[in-house]
């Protein structure tokens, strides 16, 4: 209701003032929301994930080992909103909802008797000051690199808006806190500075040696016991990694991670694999969410070398357009064969954003603006072995067009379809071959 009578007010006041006013207007809105549900954050350990990548699969991952420690849990993520067991689809088209929601949330965790509020940060939500008023208990660091340029003005201000979480953080009035931060990432030691109140903790991939992982599934070393988990991915190697350190801090113990990592197989809409209800499926899919340079490039390189069919969701409209010829050349880099499909245009004309990452893209690919045809053009023409991979939206629910427009989408859903659709096709071609060549016999056969 807020955010449509704020609409309203863009029409009438001068653009200038509406900018000047806005952080005063978000700032009192987060204000408000910790008033009506009475400070929530102070009756729970809240522990958010920030980052670029892997926010969603750390948060899932930290929140299915306190579970497995004998925590109540709630969790906000791109993915989902958990209260204990219960478990909502995030059908928000944003990681992390507006600020009366995050208050209330956290008032229902509450509630429900939860120990933990584990809690997806996104750079936006910083900005709009969705966490304020949420005192800190820690925060996990994933990665950083370059996103959301057009919103924020420049990856300075971006990461800026990265870095809030972790002044957040030394602001909490919590004891004690702390920061579980990758190593591995260049920009790491500006977060440890901005917390210098926290405990501070390191994770980085040397930790995780021994560690091998294929499409099947990954091995790794925690504190020198191995584990093993359906993800896969250096990237999720890490992912686990940084959720590990921290829920050791808050007691869990080496069985509980291994026990967890065990029961939670592949996270949705992340490296997931689309199963076919048809018997015959010799080639895979992949469906996955993708969205920037690095990410691409690590999902490709996840499938080994194998014949790769891509279906590229080009990029959103309305931002990152610097990023599109760069994504273009990404899956020319990795892909054998290229379907470039629309994703989500918003006011933006879809062809033209896909011309943008054709711009990378040095072989031959094909454009199939409609992306259900995109995606059977792609089942159609793999072969025994190989794999397609469909990547940019992962759980999205819509496809969002021109003016708020949207329709309903799941690139799982649509994929399994057009999979079997495309078995029971050739299943029926099989069917009329042998009965061809059983009436040919027949013919061929001499009577007695």
């Amino acid at each position: 209701m807020l955010d449509k009578i704020l609409h309203w007010l863009k029409k009438f006041i001068p653009r200038q003032l509406f900018v000047a006013v806005q952080p005063l207007y978000h700032y009192l809105l987060a204000w408000l929301g910790a008033i009506i549900y009475r400070f929530p954050a102070r009756q729970l350990k809240i522990i958010f994930v920030t980052g670029t990548k892997g926010k969603t699969s750390t948060t899932e991952i930290l929140s299915a080992i306190l579970t497995t420690a004998g925590h109540k849990v709630a969790s906000t993520s791109t993915l989902q909103f958990k209260i204990g067991d219960k478990i909502e689809r995030n059908l928000y088209k944003m990681s992390m909802p507006g600020r009366m929601f995050m208050q209330k949330f956290l008032r229902r965790a509450v509630s429900a008797g939860c120990d933990f509020a584990v809690i997806e940060g996104t750079s936006e939500g910083s900005k709009l000051f969705r966490h304020k008023f949420i005192d800190l208990d820690g925060l996990i660091f994933t990665n950083i690199s370059p996103e959301h340029i057009e919103s924020h003005g420049s990856f300075e201000k971006y990461l800026e808006a990265k870095l809030e979480y972790a002044r957040a953080l030394d602001q909490s009035k919590k004891a004690p806190k702390f920061l579980v931060v990758n190593s591995d990432d260049q920009e790491a030691q500006k977060f440890k500075d901005q917390a210098p109140s926290a405990i501070q903790l390191e994770f980085s991939l040397a930790q995780a040696k021994p560690f091998d992982t294929t499409l099947a599934g990954s091995k790794l070393t925690i504190d020198s016991k191995e584990v093993k988990t359906a993800l896969t991915g250096q990237f999720n190697v890490l992912n686990i990694l940084g959720a590990a350190k921290m829920a050791k801090i808050f007691g869990a113990t080496d069985d509980d991670i291994k026990k967890a990592l065990a029961n939670l197989g592949k996270i949705p809409g992340r490296m997931e694999k689309v199963f076919s209800d048809k018997p015959g499926q010799n080639f895979e899919v992949i469906v996955d969410y993708a969205h920037t340079t690095d990410s691409l490039a690590k999902a490709y390189e996840t499938l080994g070398d194998r014949r790769k069919i891509c279906v590229l969701g080009s990029c959103g409209g309305g931002r990152d357009k610097w990023k599109r010829p760069q994504m273009g050349k990404v899956a020319s880099n990795h892909c054998d064969y290229i379907i470039l499909t629309n994703e989500d245009p918003y006011d933006e004309d879809p062809e033209q954003i896909i011309a943008e990452v054709a711009e990378g893209i040095t072989k031959p690919y094909v454009k199939i603006l409609d992306r259900r045809e995109a995606i059977r053009a792609a089942i159609k023409e793999a072969k025994e072995g190989d794999v397609v991979i469909i990547t940019g939206k992962g759980t999205d629910p819509y496809i969002m067009g021109p003016s708020g427009k949207k329709m309903s989408w799941s690139d799982y859903e649509v994929a399994r379809e057009e999979m079997s659709a495309d078995l029971t096709q050739k299943l029926g071609e099989i069917g009329r071959q042998l009965g061809g060549w059983k009436k040919d016999l027949q013919a061929k056969t001499p009577r007695p």
